[in-house]
């Protein structure tokens, strides 16, 4: 298989695949699991139904042969899966393949760090929504603190893994822990990412009511901090980032509700039991799973890939209304990753 660019019907070249290769997770997140949704009786996908790593490795070959540059792990909590640098060490030396990433809340993660360095992993995205020990325990509904998840950004420190911290923000939660969360970013080196509240799935009980907007987040940076805007570095850079004048940390806004980048999206999103999804908003998932276990050959699932993202027409943030909310099939972020 010789590479191919391919566009989908807005022009939008497939860049960036998300994997998610779990949908456990070990939190039950306000945005995310909801613990009266996802409780103890709730039932998770079998081990058969999950992608097997040689699988996840072919799929991301001919990926890359399409064009994806990068590649991010996901769930779920990625870190639940076993023997993950296994997939790792596979996916790093695919050729072609500039970036591999990983989300993950952390609290696995200084286990982990030094073995999925070694693999090949190059950067984590860590979920930390307040420094406020019992707020964060409110937050991801296991009562769970914060030490934990700071042993993980430490232990990513350690190992050299690239660190972003992801923070939700939702109104009248944690709203109030914007300003301590920069400043111990900031002072810690690390990039913080402010990623609005979304309307992902059906389960979290979204209102727009309970947006703080990157332009109300940042006027409240700026009475503490002095920033300069830094332009995107590539077609599809997700966040919106700008530099603390004063040191050279980087901070960023993730605006999918109030400033949407449906327009540059590069990124296609497989599910961990073999579903392509081209929207994060899209519950109509493509199976590739069962085709694949059904016989078919590399070409063959190029030419579905190929299909899959030339027809896509995907841009729900650019068209969110309580219309289109309504009437709108969504898959739950759990299944599908960030």
């Amino acid at each position: 298989m010789g590479n191919t660019i391919i566009n989908d019907r807005l022009n939008r070249p497939l860049h960036d695949l998300r994997i998610s290769v779990v949908d456990r997770c070990n939190f039950r997140c306000q945005y995310c699991m909801p613990a009266d949704k996802f409780g103890s009786d709730f039932v998770f996908l079998p081990r058969s139904a999950l992608l097997t790593y040689e699988e996840i490795e072919r799929l991301a070959k001919i990926f890359v042969a399409l064009g994806v540059k990068k590649i991010r792990l996901t769930g779920g909590e990625p870190l639940l899966r076993k023997d993950l640098p296994t997939l790792v060490k596979k996916l790093s030396i695919i050729e072609g393949l500039d970036d591999i990433g990983l989300t993950t809340n952390g609290v696995l993660l200084s286990k982990l760090a030094e073995d999925l360095k070694r693999a090949g992993l190059k950067r984590v995205n860590i979920s930390l929504d307040s420094l406020n020990d019992e707020l964060f325990g409110k937050i991801n509904g296991r009562g769970i603190g914060t030490k934990p998840v700071l042993d993980g950004v430490n232990a990513a420190k350690q190992a050299g893994l690239g660190i972003k911290i992801n923070m939700v923000v939702k109104k009248g939660l944690n709203d109030s822990e914007i300003i301590p969360m920069a400043e111990f970013c900031k002072n810690e080196g690390l990039q913080l990412r402010f990623i609005e509240y979304m309307d992902v799935g059906s389960t979290n009980g979204w209102k727009m009511d309970d947006v703080v907007t990157k332009k109300e987040i940042y006027e409240l940076l700026i009475k503490h901090y002095e920033l300069e805007t830094l332009e995107p570095t590539y077609f599809g850079e997700v966040a919106k980032l700008y530099h603390y004048k004063d040191s050279q940390v980087d901070v960023g806004f993730i605006t999918s509700v109030s400033e949407s980048f449906c327009s540059s999206c590069t990124r296609a999103r497989l599910s961990a039991n073999g579903q392509i999804f081209t929207c994060l908003f899209n519950g109509n998932g493509h199976d590739i799973r069962d085709f694949m276990r059904n016989g078919a050959t590399d070409e063959q699932l190029r030419e579905r890939i190929i299909e899959i993202w030339s027809g896509r027409t995907d841009r729900y943030s650019d068209e969110r209304t309580a219309e289109t909310r309504k009437n709108r099939k969504k898959i739950e972020m759990s299944y599908i990753g960030g």
